[in-house]
């Protein structure tokens, strides 16, 4: 995936889990589908989507972010991944899906002023489409 902007990462957790998030802690997750909104700017761009996939798949140990626990949980997959290129919106896109989506706070929002970027649980299709507004929104402005 080539680019850099804003990234969701549309996550499945196939079982109930508890995940420790390193210093922000350990939360109980119920099973449904999750989104953790960031961006890709600087070297690599939207190939941190790919090194999501990859702790996700197993083939990376490393946790750089938050969202990277989540992932590492055997019971996590990568739905879908929506993307809204050379637009940093990050904290747009959170902010509109905190209005919709239950949320799980304080976690991927340390470097801003914004509750969470990780919300959920909610219905898969339904979240996508939240999601997928979300950014329209941040592409149309």
């Amino acid at each position: 995936m080539d680019g850099e902007g804003t990234y969701t990462l549309v996550v499945s957790l196939g079982a109930d889990a508890t995940v420790t998030f390193g210093a922000a802690g350990e939360r109980s997750l119920p099973a449904g589908t999750y989104a953790y909104v960031g961006t890709a700017f600087g070297p690599g761009g939207f190939s941190r989507v790919e090194r999501h996939r990859e702790l996700a798949r197993g083939e990376r140990g490393t946790r750089h972010w938050h969202v990277d626990y989540l992932l590492g949980h055997p019971a996590s997959t990568v739905a879908s991944v929506v993307t809204s290129a050379d637009v940093d919106a990050e904290c747009a896109v959170a902010a509109t899906l905190d209005e919709q989506v239950p949320s799980v706070p304080g976690l991927g929002a340390s470097d801003c002023d914004c509750r969470t970027h990780l919300f959920g649980p909610a219905d898969g299709e339904s979240l996508r489409r939240c999601v997928e507004t979300a950014h329209g929104a941040v592409r149309e402005s």
